[in-house]
């Protein structure tokens, strides 16, 4: 697992993700295991770093459900989900304090 969570987050930096966190939410009766957020540069990038995750995951990994804004795109690999937003719909709904506050008040790993 961590190695698919490495991969994950290395493909996010390499492309100028910002800001990327990860949430380890085993044992936390949520749906995944774990979710990662980061921050892409604007809408075309959104797209643009799902493309690459698309290109350098598969065919390793199942893209279960893909739900696509410009602003925000949701991956769903089936015990990771990976949140992708501009940084405006990052501070709008703040998806770290809701992760934070379920897994026991920890902050996400910063990378």
């Amino acid at each position: 697992m961590q190695n698919r969570i490495e991969k994950i987050t290395e493909v996010l930096d390499k492309n100028k993700a910002e800001a990327i966190e990860v949430f380890d939410l085993r044992e936390k009766n949520y749906f995944v295991d774990y979710a990662i957020i980061a921050s892409s540069l604007g809408s075309k990038h959104t797209g643009a770093l799902l493309d690459h995750l698309k290109k350098d995951l598969k065919p390793n990994e199942t893209f279960n459900c893909v739900d696509e804004s410009g602003d925000w795109i949701v991956i769903d690999l089936g015990d990771i989900l990976i949140h992708i937003m501009t940084p405006e719909y990052r501070g709008k709904y703040d998806m770290e304090n809701f992760l934070a506050e379920l897994s026991d008040g920890k902050e996400g790993e910063a990378l």
